[in-house]
């Protein structure tokens, strides 16, 4: 009976995926976009987001304070966003330095200010302050510029942070997707002269690219030889992953069910690297 029992809380891969606050006709959009979500990435991005949009901002921005486009670089594209608590009180707050994606060639950190926003203003809520960073993009900057662009805002963090209310020894460093890539890069890859702050005290990656590939069925394949180039060979010593035994700060390794191709394989290889170092 035990054993029955447990079975019967298997959940049925099959079944219609649920997610909390969507309707029964939402939830059904988002599991049909999950099995095809590699054939056209940035149509289904626009329906995830048109389905999110309506709970995201009912989300409460109250008590939260936002400076806009402070310059840590001279690129028209070194900006950052504050999001801090209105009024500071007791000690200083850890930090959120987030690091938006966009394949490497497209976007920005208020591409939609609803879900990129919404990301600090979360952590503002919860004890943080937060850090929005725009980036160069490929071709204009290829490797490894986006880990440059990140080493310079850290920098700025580490500068400026505290007159926000902020802990310029206490910051947790956030990657989405190409964000993610130059996250890691700008930590782990001892080929490209950048010494990490020692305020970072730990890494999450969300979705991102850890390995560089152009394989057939990479859907960003064109992207990654905007930014890696198209020799391919210095691809391995590149690659975030490559470099995963030198991670020594706590890491936090986030992969979606229906991901972009090879993401999942790069993160679960990335991910074992760092344990089998320690």
């Amino acid at each position: 009976m035990q054993t029955a029992s447990k079975l019967n809380r298997i959940p049925d891969p099959l079944a219609l995926q649920t997610f909390a606050g969507l309707s029964p006709e939402a939830c059904r959009t988002l599991d049909a976009i999950g099995a095809v979500w590699n054939d056209d990435i940035n149509k289904h991005r626009a329906m995830v987001m048109q389905i999110y949009a309506p709970i995201v901002a009912r989300a409460s921005s109250a008590g939260i304070g936002v400076v806009r486009d402070r310059a840590y670089g001279r690129h028209e594209r070194h900006r950052l966003d504050v999001f801090h608590p209105d009024v500071q009180a007791g000690g200083a707050r850890p930090v959120v330095v987030f690091v938006h994606g966009g394949a490497f060639v497209r976007g920005n950190k208020n591409m939609d200010d609803q879900f990129y926003g919404n990301v600090l203003r979360w952590f503002v809520r919860h004890g943080f302050v937060g850090i929005n960073v725009e980036y160069r993009l490929a071709p204009e900057s290829s490797f490894p510029g986006g880990a440059e662009d990140v080493a310079g805002a850290v920098a700025w963090v580490c500068a400026n942070i505290a007159q926000y209310g902020g802990d310029p020894e206490q910051i947790i460093l956030i990657g989405h997707s190409a964000g993610g890539t130059h996250a890691a890069s700008y930590l782990l890859d001892p080929n490209i002269g950048i010494t990490p702050a020692a305020g970072i005290k730990g890494l999450i990656l969300v979705s991102a690219r850890l390995r560089a590939d152009a394989e057939p069925n990479n859907p960003n394949a064109k992207n990654v030889i905007a930014y890696f180039g198209a020799e391919t060979a210095l691809f391995p010593e590149r690659s975030p992953v490559t470099y995963a035994d030198r991670c020594l700060r706590p890491v936090f390794t986030v992969i979606a069910q229906n991901e972009n191709r090879l993401l999942d394989i790069y993160g679960a290889e990335f991910y074992f690297r760092v344990a089998a170092a320690r």
